[in-house]
């Protein structure tokens, strides 16, 4: 059977905010700001999200001399998916998403 989880806000907004435009590489520090997510929870959802193959990832290719590489990330089709459903999640009067209960992972807990 798979495994049920509550999204919380915070990963609504990341996922919602990677669909607007799925195939452009973002990074963590970008969406931190747009969404006004503390790093603290940023990295963490971003982590998650990609554990569960709703994100890929890959290292900024040409940083600027003096600067890292920054890690960038982007929707896979099944982020997009699910980026899909919680679009048509019901918003709560303030305007934002409410909790849902959507699949994340549908592999997880079976072998």
């Amino acid at each position: 059977m798979a495994r049920k989880r509550r999204h919380s806000p915070q990963t609504v907004a990341v996922v919602l905010a990677l669909a607007e435009e799925p195939t452009r590489w973002r990074y963590g520090y970008e969406l931190s700001r747009r969404l006004e997510i503390k790093a603290g929870s940023m990295y963490p959802i971003l982590m998650r999200l990609t554990d569960r193959g709703l994100l890929e990832t890959t290292w900024e290719s040409d940083a600027p001399p003096g600067r890292p590489p920054r890690h960038l990330y982007r929707l896979t089709s099944e982020g997009r998916a699910l980026a899909a459903e919680l679009s048509q999640a019901p918003v709560h009067d303030e305007g934002r998403v409410a909790w849902s209960t959507i699949n994340l992972a549908p592999n997880w807990g079976t072998t």
